[in-house]
């Protein structure tokens, strides 16, 4: 059986919680832009819903109890805002610059998910909203 001292006990639990994951979802984020491929939609614009779902390492937050150590849900928001108000014909795209962003812009995000859902999308039919959903890890 291996003996540990109470100090190096904890200093493992410590250092394995370095490796604890955390997922980190922001719902509805609701955004008013001008993404499609009709002239109309980038001159009037609609509704978009954006859903936010990253895991990446915990790091040492719970212990800290700092924000520097955390992954920012409040950066992670404004990102999307800002991918969000970049004109694009598809979803796809603003889908993918969001992605990409994320994960160049903190290192402790592994993986990240978005769904971006256009409300009352201007389509022959009764339908409350088209959405998309991309996926990344890194």
């Amino acid at each position: 059986m291996i003996k540990f001292k109470v100090k190096e006990f904890i200093y493992l639990i410590l250092y394995l919680s370095l490796f604890i994951m955390v997922e980190i979802y922001l719902k509805n984020i609701r955004c008013y832009s001008y993404h499609g491929c009709l002239n109309e939609e980038s001159v009037i614009g609609s509704q978009y819903l954006v859903n936010l779902w990253v895991k990446g390492f915990l790091g040492e937050s719970a212990q800290s109890d700092e924000l520097k150590d955390a992954i920012d849900y409040v950066v992670l928001n404004k990102i999307v805002k800002e991918e969000m108000s970049v004109a694009s014909k598809l979803l796809e795209a603003v889908a993918k610059r969001i992605l990409t962003r994320i994960l160049k812009e903190d290192n402790r995000v592994k993986e990240v998910n978005v769904m971006v859902s256009k409300l009352s999308p201007p389509i022959n039919g009764d339908v409350e909203s088209v959405s998309i959903k991309l996926s990344q890890k890194r």
